[in-house]
C-alpha cells in the first residue's frame, strides 16, 4: 500500500509539472491552455500501475502496439479509459482495434481505412481518427509524405465510421530545437490547408504532436494533443527505437 502510495503521489507531481509547463508554452503564445489535450502514453507500464496514474487522473491512455493496448484495456475493463492507439497498425490487427480504442492516430493507408470502417461497422460504433504524416522525411518512420496527404485525404469520405479529426506526426529526434520546431510548422501550415481544402465532412482542427521531449515546442507550434510517456511514468527499461521505429 504504501509503494501504490507513493507511485500515486509521483505520477500526480509529474502530470502537475507537465501541465504547468504545457500552461506556459501556451501563454507564451497567447494560447488558452484547455486548448491542448495531455494523452499519457503508457506504452510498456505494467496495467498495476495503471491503476494507480488512473486514479491520478489519467483517464485517456495511448498505446503503441494494438496488442499492448487490447491486452491493457481486458485487464482494465472496469475502468472508464478511453484508449488511443498511438501506433503503425496492420491491416489484419483492424477487428482487434474496432473492438475496443476510443481513438486511432496513426492512419497512412486506404487498405487499413477500409479494413477499420469495415470492422467498426460491424461492431456498430465509429471511431475518431487521425492521419498520421512523416514531416521529418526519415525512412524509418511511418506516415505519409506531406505532398502525398492532400489525394489521401480526398479518399476518406468513402470510410463513413473514421471520424477524421485532423493530423499526427512525430518530429525528427535532435537536440537542436529548430529542426524539431520545422516538423511542426510543417504540419500546422499543412493543417490550415486541409482546413481550406479538404472534404467538407472532414474535419481537422486536431493536431497531434509533441512527446516528452519536445511538446513545449509543439503547443508553441499549434498542437491540440502532446503524448507524453517518460515525463510522466519515468524512463523505460530499453530505448524507444525499441517501441517505436524512428527513436533513439
Amino acid at each position: 500500500m504504501e509503494q501504490a502510495e507513493q507511485q500515486l503521489s509521483e505520477i500526480k507531481n509529474n502530470i502537475a509539472k507537465i501541465q504547468q509547463n504545457m500552461a506556459a508554452a501556451c501563454k507564451r503564445v497567447g494560447r488558452e491552455p484547455s486548448s491542448v489535450r495531455l494523452l499519457p502514453v503508457t506504452k510498456t507500464v505494467p496495467a498495476e500501475r495503471l491503476r494507480i496514474a488512473y486514479a491520478a487522473g489519467c483517464h485517456d491512455m495511448g498505446e503503441n502496439k494494438i496488442q499492448e493496448a487490447r491486452e491493457k484495456s481486458e485487464i482494465l475493463n472496469d475502468l472508464n479509459i478511453k484508449w488511443s492507439v498511438i501506433g503503425h497498425l496492420q491491416t489484419n490487427k483492424a477487428k482487434y482495434l474496432a473492438r475496443f480504442a476510443h481513438e486511432f492516430q496513426a492512419l497512412d493507408s486506404l487498405k487499413v481505412a477500409e479494413e477499420l470502417d469495415k470492422r467498426l461497422q460491424i461492431e456498430g460504433r465509429a471511431m475518431d481518427v487521425y492521419v498520421q504524416v512523416n514531416s521529418s522525411g526519415e525512412a524509418s518512420k511511418f506516415g505519409l509524405a506531406p505532398e502525398d496527404v492532400h489525394a489521401f485525404v480526398a479518399n476518406l469520405p468513402h470510410y463513413s465510421s473514421l471520424r477524421i479529426k485532423g493530423l499526427m506526426t512525430l518530429a525528427i529526434f535532435s537536440n537542436d530545437h529548430e529542426r524539431v520546431r520545422e516538423c511542426f510548422i510543417k504540419m500546422r501550415t499543412l493543417r490550415d490547408m486541409l482546413r481550406q481544402e479538404a472534404p467538407a465532412n472532414l474535419s481537422f482542427e486536431e493536431l497531434s504532436m509533441g512527446m516528452s521531449g519536445d511538446y513545449e515546442i509543439a503547443i508553441e507550434e499549434g498542437a491540440t494533443v502532446v503524448r507524453v510517456g517518460q515525463a510522466i511514468f519515468g524512463k523505460r527499461p530499453l530505448p524507444d527505437s525499441h517501441y517505436w521505429p524512428g527513436l533513439a
